[in-house]
């Protein structure tokens, strides 16, 4: 089973991310902050991060950055998932280690599908 940690301040999109994955059998842990989420990743190895840029205590950006440090979890792909939608932020979150970069809101379907391709799950 594939894991997927994300990591989003707000508490209706945590749900409706995990409801969406976890319901298509993906094991799904979730993360308040960058700091939360970089904890979680120390514990457990992930598949795939689903991050959200403006958090609070550290923020998505800074949360990449850091991920992609740690040379165990490198690979690992991860969406951003923000309602920033200015080509600089976008370019930031590619260049701090995301491989996607989606605009709030979207759609289960298209969260599950790229959840699969990013993590090698047959659609």
């Amino acid at each position: 089973m594939k894991k997927i940690l994300i990591v989003e301040d707000a508490l209706t999109v945590r749900l409706y991310y995990h409801k969406v994955l976890s319901e298509n059998g993906f094991e799904v842990d979730m993360a308040i902050n960058g700091v939360e989420g970089l904890e979680k990743v120390l514990q457990k190895g992930y598949d795939l991060f689903i991050v959200d840029i403006n958090m609070p205590k550290m923020d998505g950006y800074t949360f990449l950055r850091e991920l992609r440090t740690n040379r165990e979890i490198i690979q690992a792909p991860a969406i951003v998932i923000t309602t920033e939608d200015k080509r600089e932020d976008k370019e930031k979150a590619l260049k701090s280690g995301a491989n996607l970069y989606l605009v709030k809101p979207v759609k289960s379907l298209e969260l599950l599908i790229y959840a699969k391709l990013l993590t090698g799950v047959k659609l």
